[in-house]
C-alpha cells in the first residue's frame, strides 16, 4: 500500500485526509498539536511542529512506499515543498514554495513579472515605519497604508494604518505575528475582495472555484463569510482570472496548488497574495465541492502523489454560502441554537470553534470568530439568506461580572478597567441608534429603580426604538435582540419590577447587540438579586 504524508490534521485538511483514505492510501498526518482533532481519521499519527523542515523530512524518510505529501489550509507549503524536493517527489519547487509564503518575496516575484500588485515596502523591527511609509508616497501611494506580517496567515497582525499613531503600532502589531520578524507595507486597494483556488498540472492552471468575500471590522481585516461561486459580472471574474494565473506563472508554480486572494478596483483586478496550497476557510474543502460537486483535495492528492487528474467541468449548479458567527469578549458560559441552526433549510455543516469555559475576543483576525456555518441551495438569495440566519440562531451567552467583557463596553464601577477599555475603541457597535435614541438614553439614569432585596428585573421602555432600522453585525434588528433578552433572562419591559435597568442595558444592547445586554442583566442579577 502507497502511503500519503499530509501536514495538518485540523478541520481544514479533514477533506484532503478523507480523500487520501478513499483513494486507498495509508495516511500518515504530522501536526504540532497533539490533540488535533482530524489525527484520529489517520493510520498514523506524528506530533511534529510543521516549521520543522528536517524533522518532517527525518519521519518521511520513515515512512514505507511514500507517493506524495500535501497540505491544505495551513501556511507549510514550505515545509511540503522542502520534504517533497529533497526526496524527489512531485510538487512544487522550495524556492517558489518560499516566495509563495512571504509576502516580501512574493511581491518582488510579481511585480518583476508585471503583474498587477499594490505598491509595497518591506522591513524589519529596527526600521522606522514611518520612513517606510514615506518611500511609498514618493511613489504615488498614500494614507491609509495596510500593514502585514510578512509569514502569517488568517489576517493575523493585519491592518489598516490611517495615520502616523496607528502606523506604528500595527507596524509593531505585524512585526511580532512575523515568524522573520518582518513586515510589509503596502497601499490599500478600494474594491471588492474574491478568494480563488487552483490546481495546476504540467503548467496547466485549472481553476477551481472563485468566491466572493465578505471582509469588514477596519481598521483590522476580518472575513465573515464567503459565498461560491461568485455574483459579480463575467468580464470582472475573467480580469481576476487572467491576473491570478499571470502570477501564478510568475510564481514558478508549474504542479500542485495555488490559491489566491484578489482585490478588483477601478484600476482593474490585483494579486492581493497567491499561497502555493489549497484555501483553508472553508472553501476548497467545503463550498467549492457543494456549488461544483467538484473535490479539489482530491484532485490535489492526485497531483501530488504524480497521478495524472482528469479535472471535470462544467459551470456549478448550487451555490453555497459561508457565514461566520462571533462574540464579544469574555468567557463563554452557555450556547443555544445549534441544533435549530443545523435544521434550517439548505444548512449543510456548522462548526462551533469554542465551548463551555472558553475565553473569546471580539475578532481582529480570521482565527477569532466563534464558529462557521455552511449553506447548500438553488441560488445565491436561499444560500445566504438560510446561512446567515443559521450564523443568528447560534447564541453565545457570556459570563457575568467579566472584567474584559466590562471593558468592552466602556461601564464604570469597581471592576472598570480605562486602559483596558481603550483597546476596544476600535470595534463598530453592533448598532448606531438615531440621534433621537441616543438623547433620550442618555437622559436615563442606570438604574430607574433599585429596591432591595432584589428578586426582579425589567428594562425602562425606550421610546421610538421599533421605528430604528438598524442591524447588528449579523444582521438582527434591534427589536429582534431584545427580544432574544428577555427570553434568555426572563425580564421584560416596564417599570414594575425590583430593579429597572436605564442607560446601562441600552447602551448595553447599542454596543455589543443582544450578547453584551444579557451580560448586563446576569451580572446585575449576580451583584443585587437577594441582597
Amino acid at each position: 500500500m502507497k502511503s500519503v504524508f499530509i501536514l495538518g490534521a485540523g478541520v481544514m485538511q479533514g477533506p484532503a485526509i478523507c480523500a487520501a483514505l478513499e483513494k486507498g492510501y495509508r495516511v500518515v498526518v504530522a501536526d504540532g498539536d497533539a490533540e488535533a482533532v482530524n489525527a484520529p481519521l489517520a493510520h498514523e499519527f506524528l506530533h511534529i511542529d510543521l516549521k520543522d523542515k528536517a524533522a518532517l523530512l527525518n519521519a518521511a524518510r520513515m515512512i514505507p512506499d511514500l507517493a506524495g505529501i500535501f497540505t491544505a489550509g495551513t501556511d507549510f507549503s514550505a515545509s511540503v515543498a522542502y520534504v517533497a524536493e529533497s526526496l524527489g517527489l512531485p510538487g512544487i519547487g522550495h524556492e517558489a514554495a518560499l516566495d509563495a509564503s512571504d509576502k516580501s518575496r512574493m511581491r518582488i516575484r510579481l511585480a518583476q513579472a508585471g503583474v498587477a500588485v499594490p505598491l509595497f515596502v518591506s522591513g524589519g523591527a529596527d526600521e522606522d515605519p514611518e520612513a517606510l511609509a514615506q518611500s511609498l508616497f514618493d511613489r504615488g501611494a498614500a494614507l491609509p497604508l495596510v500593514v502585514k506580517p510578512v509569514d502569517n496567515m488568517g489576517s493575523r497582525g493585519c491592518r489598516l494604518a490611517r495615520d502616523a499613531s496607528e502606523l506604528r503600532t500595527s507596524w509593531a502589531d505585524a512585526i511580532a505575528h512575523s515568524r522573520s520578524g518582518r513586515a510589509i507595507l503596502e497601499e490599500y486597494l478600494d474594491g471588492p475582495e474574491f478568494s480563488i483556488d487552483a490546481l495546476v498540472q504540467d503548467g496547466h492552471i485549472v481553476i477551481r472555484g472563485i468566491a466572493d468575500r465578505m471582509v469588514t471590522f477596519t481598521p483590522y481585516f476580518v472575513e465573515l463569510g464567503h459565498t461560491m461561486p461568485s455574483a459579480y459580472d463575467e468580464g470582472i471574474i475573467a480580469e481576476i482570472r487572467t491576473v491570478f494565473c499571470q502570477g501564478v506563472r510568475a510564481l514558478g508554480i508549474s504542479s500542485g496548488a495555488a490559491k489566491g486572494d484578489m482585490k478588483y478596483t477601478r484600476k482593474g483586478a490585483f494579486v492581493g497574495e497567491i499561497a502555493a496550497r489549497l484555501s483553508g476557510g472553508y472553501m476548497s474543502g467545503w463550498t467549492y465541492p457543494y456549488a461544483s460537486g467538484i473535490d479539489p483535495a482530491s484532485e490535489g492528492i492526485d497531483l501530488a502523489c504524480g497521478v495524472q487528474a482528469q479535472f471535470p467541468e462544467g459551470p456549478c449548479a448550487f451555490v453555497s454560502a459561508e457565514r461566520a458567527f462571533i462574540s464579544i469578549p469574555g468567557e463563554l458560559s452557555q450556547l443555544y441554537g445549534v441544533s435549530a441552526a443545523r435544521r434550517l433549510p439548505y444548512i449543510k455543516d456548522l462548526f462551533l470553534r469554542a465551548s463551555a469555559g472558553d475565553r473569546l475576543q471580539f475578532p481582529m483576525n480570521n482565527v477569532q470568530k466563534a464558529g462557521n456555518v455552511i449553506s447548500q441551495a438553488p441560488n445565491h438569495a436561499l444560500a445566504e439568506r438560510y446561512a446567515e440566519e443559521a450564523a443568528r440562531a447560534v447564541l453565545l451567552r457570556l459570563k457575568p461580572g467579566d472584567a474584559e467583557t466590562r471593558a468592552f463596553l466602556g461601564l464604570d464601577g469597581p471592576l472598570a478597567d480605562k486602559s483596558r477599555a481603550a483597546l476596544y475603541d476600535w470595534a463598530p457597535p453592533a448598532y448606531n441608534p438615531s440621534a433621537m435614541l441616543l438623547g433620550y438614553v442618555a437622559s436615563m439614569p442606570d438604574f430607574l429603580k433599585l429596591n432591595k432585596p432584589a428578586h426582579s428585573i425589567s428594562i425602562a421602555r425606550l421610546p421610538g426604538m421599533e421605528g430604528d432600522l438598524g442591524c447588528d453585525w449579523l444582521g438582527r434588528s434591534m427589536e429582534e435582540s431584545l427580544a432574544l433578552v428577555e427570553r434568555l433572562c426572563g425580564v421584560s419591559i416596564g417599570n414594575h419590577a425590583d430593579i429597572v435597568l436605564g442607560r446601562s442595558f441600552w447602551n448595553a444592547l447599542f454596543k455589543g447587540g443582544y450578547q453584551a445586554a444579557v451580560w448586563l442583566v446576569d451580572t446585575v442579577y449576580m451583584e443585587h438579586a437577594n441582597t
